[in-house]
């Protein structure tokens, strides 16, 4: 007689699946470090030529001209021609530089072809020298995806395909923030409810990626030497002053940036309703010059160096100056994504976050310009990424001093809560917003 099950019992859980055997991890070593490399050469590579036409257009050419590099009709006519120059290129490129960045999330979510990544790569450039306020986060992504996809399959055909695209994202975010660690919290983030690519654990899933990002950060070190440290003073020893500074900061900072998102598709829809690049760009690019003249040159480009610029003298601004700076830049971050402009939305949103948290320590001195930057950061971030782990590595990485971060975990959550569940800065191929 068969004894009766009792109902109660929970089933029993699916059992772990079994680790991958170095056999299996170790043909992923040499790929993955070549990808790391090459990646990382691609973005220095575009760096170095959008920022060499940056001296030209910003530099030499109005000072052959004798006129200011930053006056306000030069900020109008550069960004207006970098419309120009960029609905040109999408108009006439093979694929059309891409799909709409307004549908894009990080990048590299889907393999373009290759005939398209020239065309991007150009209008990418163009736009991080002329002026617009976006990264090159999403372009540069696609663009490496794209070729390592396609090289991939033909070198090693017997290869899933998913795994050069997951190795070329994650060696290009190694190699945009200099370091591993952001490109393994990201991958494991984008893994977290789907079917692993291969058997094993989520660190037999990373171990290629993570040593793609490592050598793409190791190869980024070594030929530019970057660094996100703003250079502020640490915090030794935060107090419940500090964690309350944090928390209102950070919940402040996602409010602010949660109107650009709840706009985001209604400016799109504009710009769209002109059918052409060669007419959303333009007046984009006019809209965007307007905007630098009104928030000044500090309001203009990708916000990585300017980010820097005022953090240097943190009291050297009133409140006011700061919240025009951090105000100017979420709108040319809103205009840019719209209209059409090749870039991501990452680092200029870190600029919008440090002026914010600026403008609350110029407005009560008794937070500490580290806590407010990395809380705005962090809060900005978060609506406009939607990404726990970028906004907690961002705005820690910013402010180098282990207590910070204890302070953004306790400030992400009540600033989570405001965003989650509400629309995202990215659209759906109908133009309607993401949740």
């Amino acid at each position: 007689m068969s004894t009766p099950v009792d109902a109660a019992t929970p089933p029993a859980p699916p059992p772990a699946p079994p680790p991958a055997s170095a056999r299996t991890l170790l043909p992923l070593v040499v790929p993955a470090i070549v990808v790391g490399v090459v990646c990382s050469l691609l973005f220095l590579a575009l760096s170095w030529i959008a920022e060499r036409l940056q001296d030209v257009l910003w530099e030499h050419l109005p000072d052959a001209l004798g006129i200011g590099g930053y006056s306000a009709l030069w900020i109008i006519v550069m960004l207006t021609l970098t419309g120009v120059a960029v609905g040109l290129i999408i108009w006439k490129a093979p694929g059309h530089a891409g799909p709409d960045p307004a549908t894009m999330g990080l990048g590299g979510e889907e393999p373009l072809p290759p005939y398209v990544l020239p065309g991007l790569a150009v209008a990418a450039a163009l736009m991080l020298a002329g002026g617009p306020s976006l990264g090159p986060e999403n372009p540069i992504i696609a663009v490496n995806v794209g070729l390592m996809f396609w090289l991939g399959r033909k070198l090693l055909p017997k290869a899933p395909g998913a795994l050069w695209a997951n190795l070329a994202s994650a060696a290009t975010i190694g190699a945009l923030f200099g370091t591993p660690i952001a490109a393994a919290l990201l991958v494991s983030e984008m893994l977290a409810g789907r079917p692993l690519p291969m058997k094993g654990s989520l660190w037999d899933n990373l171990f290629g990626p993570l040593l793609a990002a490592a050598a793409g950060a190791m190869t980024t070190t070594l030929v530019a030497s970057p660094s996100f440290d703003l250079g502020l003073p640490p915090l030794a020893e935060p107090d419940w002053k500090d964690v309350l500074a944090a928390i209102v900061v950070a919940c402040a900072g996602a409010v602010l940036a949660m109107a650009a998102v709840y706009a985001f598709p209604y400016v799109h829809a504009a710009f769209r309703r002109l059918r052409h690049p060669m007419l959303m760009l333009p007046l984009g690019g006019l809209v965007l010059g307007l905007l630098g003249v009104l928030g000044g040159e500090l309001t203009l480009f990708k916000g990585l160096e300017e980010v820097k610029e005022i953090a240097e003298d943190p009291d050297g601004r009133s409140a006011g100056s700061f919240a025009l700076l951090a105000v100017v830049k979420l709108a040319a971050l809103l205009i840019a994504a719209s209209c059409g402009f090749r870039g991501g939305r990452i680092f200029p949103a870190v600029f919008v976050g440090a002026a914010f948290g600026l403008f609350a320590h110029a407005l009560v001195p008794g937070v500490n310009p580290s806590v407010g930057i990395a809380a705005g950061v962090l809060g900005v971030l978060l609506a406009v990424t939607r990404s726990g782990w970028v906004s907690l590595f961002t705005a820690a990485v910013l402010v180098s001093s282990p207590a910070i971060i204890a302070l953004m975990c306790i400030a992400s959550l009540p600033a989570w809560l405001l965003v989650t569940g509400r629309p995202q800065m990215q659209l759906s191929q109908d133009g309607s917003a993401l949740r």
